[in-house]
């Protein structure tokens, strides 16, 4: 019988990666990184004005099925809450038409701004955007119903 085959170890100098190649490997991903995080930054904002259009329709079309269920839209005492807790003197309410009171809120995290009577409509839904000050554009600009 021979003798059982002893496996060779690789030197300490094969094993592993060198200081100069992880150095390397780390400068080619900050670079990555340096041309990436703007464009991210980028999509991350239109992506919460983009989310605020859509919260603001959805608004739109749950404060048009109070107005059927109550028979007018909530006074603007009322506001947007009305959407969640039953006010004192609607009487056909058939809510909570909202399942989270966190959906009153914008993706900046402020209360969406309403006004009954609207000076653009019925009603006015609107956000301010992430400067929260009328105008603006790109993420600081408004989100509105009208």
């Amino acid at each position: 019988m021979s003798k059982p085959e002893r496996r060779r170890r690789p030197r300490a100098s094969q094993a592993g990666f060198t200081l100069l190649e992880l150095l390397v490997v780390l400068v080619i991903l900050g670079l990555l990184a340096a041309f990436a995080a703007p464009q991210v930054t980028r999509h991350l904002a239109r992506a919460k004005t983009d989310s605020a259009g859509l919260q603001v329709q959805n608004l739109v079309t749950t404060l048009d099925l109070y107005r059927l269920d109550v028979g007018r839209y909530p006074s603007e005492a009322e506001g947007l809450l009305a959407l969640f807790e039953a006010p004192a003197d609607a009487g056909r309410w058939n809510g909570p038409y909202l399942r989270k009171r966190e959906m009153l809120a914008d993706p900046w995290g402020r209360a969406y701004g309403y006004r009954y009577p609207g000076e653009h409509g019925e009603f006015d839904l609107f956000t301010l955007g992430a400067d929260n000050a009328v105008g603006g554009t790109g993420e600081a600009a408004d989100v509105v119903s009208w």
